[in-house]
C-alpha cells in the first residue's frame, strides 16, 4: 500500500501556520521555557458538533484548575456563516457530555448531573428560544448517549437496570434496598470484577425511547427479548457504564444498535459486537451480522441507502486487527458488508459523510501525524484532503453544510477547525495567546531500519534556548498500549516540552507493536512483548547519538507509563547504559500482570499460551525473572523512580511494589511514589505537578 502524499494545498497551509499561530511578533513579551501551569491551564476542548442545517458548531470547553473545585465545563457555540466570536451556552461546574442536536436545529441535547441529581440525566436546551435548559429524564440509574428521532419527536437512549428488574419503579425499589444494607462487601460471579479505577456492579445496560417532551415517560426496548437475557449480552465497558452504540434509522421506526453476546466469555476468548435492528416499539431484535468481527461507529448516509460502520476482524490467535471502513445496503440485504479500506493498511480512527458528496472522509494514524484522506462513497479513488502537514486531527463531524473538528500539534494546543473547503480554516483561539507565548520548536522526525530489517519512525523534542553546539542529556520516553503511536500533538500526561524543558532532548520511538505502520508491523510484538521492542529503543538511541552531534552518549535516561512502564522495567532489568529510568505503572511479572489486572486472555494469545503451560516467554520475558542479571553486571543497577496510582486495575500496584522491593533486595537505588486517588494515570492537577517534580528531580540527580 501507498499512503497518499501531501496535496500542494497541504503545503500551502503549513507555510501559512509557521510556529504557534504566528505570535512571535514584535511587541510581543519574550517567550519562556514551558511551565506545569502552561500545560495544565491550558484550556481543554471537546469534539464539536454541528447543527443540521449548517449554521452552528457546539463544543465543550473545560477551563482548568489545581483545585478541581474551582474547574469549570460548559458549552460553548460558534457561528459556522460568519467570523464572529464563540459565546459560552452554559454555566456550570459539572460539566455537559453526548451533544445531540434536533433535526431542525433548534434544540440540543446534553447529559448532565446537576443540582439535585443523583446520577447525569438527559437535559434539552432551547437555542431558538432561549432560557434554561429543560430536565428530560429522571431515572434512578440516570441516562445517557441521547439521540433524536429523524422527525425530532423522539428520544433513543441509554440506561441501566437491576437484574430481574423491568420498570422504573422496580429499578427504584431495588436501589431503595440496596442503599439500606448494612453490609459493603460485593459479590462476583462474572468476569473481570473490576475495570481501570472502578469495581464494576450487576447493572444491565438497556435501550430507551420516549417522546421529546418533559415529563414523558421512557420504554425500555430490550428487557424481556431473548437477547437482552442471554448471560454474554452488554456492550462496552466504560467509565460510566457499558455503552450500546445505537441510532436511528432513517425511516424513525428502527434502532440499529451494536452489542455483544459472549461477554461472558471474556477471560478465555476474545469478545466482538455485532449490529442489530429493532423496532422503535420494541420487539425481539433482528441480528444483522453474523460473523466474530466487532463493528462500531454506526452512520447512514444522507439518503438513507447505506449504513456504514468500522470493523475489526477480531482474529483468533492474533494481538490486534486493523479497523476497516465497511458499508452495507439499506434496507438490509446481506450480512457480508463492502470493505472499502481492504487495501489500506492502517486502521481508520473516525470518518464521517458529508451531505451532499459522494465521498466519505477519515482520518488514520501514520508516522507521528493524523490527516484527512477521503475515497467515493463506493470505494476506490483514495486521496489526501487538505489538511495541516503535522500535527493530529483528534475529532471529526459533519452536518449538512459544514465539517467541523479538532486540530492539534505538539506546539500548538487544541482549537476547532472548519475542513473541507480549502485550507482548514480556525474558528476558535482559546490557546493560542498562551502558547504563543511558550519557547518551543516541532518535533524532528526521523526515520532508520533497525536490525530486523524494519523501519522505524520517531520524533526528537529540543528543550527552551536550544544549542545545536551544546551537548544535552537524552531522555527516551516510551509510550504505552502497545497498540499506540507517539502523535504530534499537545499531550497532557507526558508533555514532551515540559519533560525536555530542564535541558533534555527527548527521543519518542514508534518500536514495533506501534500503530500508524501496519497490521504487520503492530503484530509483531507477538511472543515478543518486551525484549524486541527494548531492543530497538534501544537501537533508537544509538541513532539519535549518531545523527545528532548534540546529543550525549554518555548521559542517557529512559522512562515510560503503562505498556512504557512494562519496557522501562526491562531496559532496568537487561541493560546498563542508562543513568536513570522512570517506570510509572510498570509491569514486573507477567504471570502476577495475567493475574491481577482487567484484561488476560490478550495477554495468553501475546506470549502463546496460557500462563501454566510451556510457553518460555512468561518467564524469559519477565522483567523480575531477570534479577539473576543484577550480579553478571548487566542489569538491575540503573537508578530506578517507580510511581503508581493506588486505584490502577489495569496495572495494579503489586506491581509497583514488587519493583521496589526487588531494587531493595539488590541493594538497587530506587524512589516510590503512591497516588491514593489516582487510577492508572495521574490526573489531578497538584498531583500532576508533584510527579513531574519528582521526574526532573530524579533526571537531574543521575544526569547532571
Amino acid at each position: 500500500m501507498t499512503i497518499p502524499r501531501l496535496s500542494l494545498i497541504a503545503m500551502l497551509i503549513s507555510a501559512s501556520l509557521g510556529t504557534p499561530v504566528q505570535a512571535a511578533e514584535s511587541g510581543q513579551p519574550a517567550k519562556h521555557p514551558i511551565t506545569h501551569e502552561d500545560v495544565w491551564l491550558m484550556k481543554r476542548v471537546g469534539a464539536p458538533l454541528p447543527s443540521p442545517d449548517g449554521k452552528w458548531a457546539v463544543f465543550s470547553v473545560t477551563d482548568p484548575a489545581y483545585d478541581s473545585k474551582e474547574q469549570w465545563s460548559d458549552l460553548w457555540i460558534k457561528s459556522l456563516s460568519d467570523n464572529s466570536a464563540p459565546r459560552r451556552l452554559t454555566f456550570s461546574k459539572g460539566g455537559e457530555a453526548s451533544l445531540n442536536w434536533s433535526p431542525d436545529s433548534k434544540h440540543l441535547l446534553f447529559v448532565a448531573k446537576r443540582d439535585g441529581d443523583e446520577a447525569a440525566q438527559i437535559y434539552r436546551l432551547d437555542l431558538a428560544s432561549g432560557g434554561e435548559a429543560q430536565r428530560l429524564t429522571s431515572l434512578t440509574l440516570g441516562a445517557r448517549a441521547p439521540r433524536y428521532s429523524p422527525d425530532g419527536k423522539q428520544i433513543l437512549f441509554v440506561s441501566d437496570i437491576y437484574p430481574e428488574n423491568r420498570s422504573e419503579d422496580d429499578v427504584s425499589k431495588t436501589a431503595q434496598q440496596r442503599k439500606a444494607r448494612k453490609y459493603t462487601a460485593r459479590a462476583y460471579e462474572t468476569f473481570p470484577p473490576r475495570y481501570f479505577d472502578k469495581w464494576l456492579d450487576d447493572k444491565k445496560v438497556r435501550l430507551f425511547v420516549m417522546d421529546a417532551e418533559v415529563g414523558a415517560k421512557p420504554r425500555d426496548l430490550l428487557s424481556g427479548t431473548r437477547l437482552a437475557e442471554l448471560p454474554g449480552f452488554g456492550g462496552a465497558q466504560g467509565d460510566e457504564g457499558q455503552a450500546l452504540e445505537a441510532l436511528w434509522a432513517p425511516d424513525g421506526k428502527t434502532v440499529v444498535f451494536c452489542a455483544s453476546t459472549n461477554r461472558d466469555e471474556q477471560a478465555r476468548a476474545s469478545t466482538y459486537t455485532q449490529i442489530y435492528s429493532t423496532a422503535s416499539s420494541g420487539g425481539e431484535p433482528q441480528q444483522l451480522t453474523r460473523d466474530r468481527h466487532s463493528y462500531h461507529s454506526l452512520k447512514f448516509t444522507a439518503d438513507g441507502k447505506a449504513l456504514f460502520a468500522l470493523t475489526q476482524a477480531e482474529q483468533e490467535g492474533k494481538v490486534y486487527d486493523v479497523t476497516r471502513l465497511i458499508s452495507f445496503a439499506w434496507p438490509f440485504s446481506s450480512p457480508t458488508p463492502k470493505v472499502l479500506t481492504a487495501t489500506l493498511d492502517r486502521s481508520i480512527s473516525r470518518y464521517v459523510l458529508p451531505a451532499g458528496s459522494n465521498r466519505v472522509v477519515f482520518s488514520y494514524e501514520h508516522a507521528g501525524l493524523e490527516q484527512l484522506h477521503s475515497m467515493r462513497l463506493t470505494g476506490g479513488d483514495l486521496r489526501a484532503e487538505p489538511s495541516f502537514p503535522t500535527g493530529s486531527i483528534s475529532s471529526l463531524a459533519a452536518g449538512a453544510k459544514a465539517m467541523v473538528g479538532v486540530w492539534e500539534s505538539a506546539i500548538n494546543p487544541p482549537e476547532i477547525y472548519r475542513f473541507g473547503e480549502g485550507a482548514p480554516q480556525r474558528l476558535t483561539a482559546l490557546n493560542t495567546e498562551r502558547a504563543a507565548r511558550i519557547d518551543w520548536q516541532a518535533p524532528e522526525h526521523f526515520w532508520f531500519k533497525a536490525k530486523d530489517g524494519r523501519m522505524i519512525h520517531n520524533m526528537l523534542v529540543k528543550p527552551a534556548n536550544f544549542d545545536p553546539a551544546k551537548k544535552y542529556p537524552l531522555f527516551t520516553v516510551i509510550h504505552g498500549g502497545a497498540a499506540n503511536m507517539w502523535r504530534d500533538q499537545f499531550v497532557l500526561r507526558w508533555n514532551y516540552h515540559l519533560l525536555a524543558q530542564p535541558g533534555y532532548v527527548v527521543l519518542l520511538t514508534d518500536y514495533k507493536g506501534s500503530t500508524g505502520y501496519g497490521e504487520e508491523f503492530a503484530r509483531a510484538i507477538q511472543g515478543d512483548p518486551l525484549k524486541g521492542p527494548a531492543d530497538e529503543i534501544n537501537e533508537a538511541v544509538d541513532e539519535a547519538i549518531k545523527q545528532y552531534s548534540f546529543v550525549d552518549g554518555n548521559r542517557l535516561a529512559a522512562g515510560g507509563a503503562s505498556y512504557g512502564g512494562h519496557l522501562a522495567n526491562w531496559l532496568q532489568a537487561t541493560t546498563t547504559r542508562y543513568k536513570a529510568i522512570v517506570s510509572h505503572a510498570g509491569e514486573m511479572d507477567l504471570i502476577m500482570q495475567w493475574g491481577t489486572s482487567d484484561s488476560i486472555y490478550g495477554r495468553e494469545v501475546n506470549s502463546g499460551g496460557p500462563a501454566w503451560g510451556d510457553q518460555p516467554v512468561w518467564r524469559e520475558q519477565s522483567p523480575l525473572m531477570q534479577a539473576g542479571n543484577h550480579a553478571k553486571g548487566s542489569g538491575f543497577s540503573t537508578p530506578i523512580l517507580i510511581s503508581v496510582g493506588e486505584l490502577d486495575y489495569r496495572v495494579p500496584a503489586n506491581n509497583a511494589l514488587m519493583n521496589y522491593a526487588l531494587q531493595h533486595r539488590l541493594n538497587v537505588p530506587a524512589k516510590l511514589l503512591v497516588f491514593p486517588d489516582e487510577n492508572h494515570w495521574i490526573l489531578k492537577g497538584d498531583n500532576s505537578r508533584y510527579f513531574y517534580s519528582e521526574v526532573q528531580g530524579w533526571l537531574a540527580k543521575y544526569l547532571k
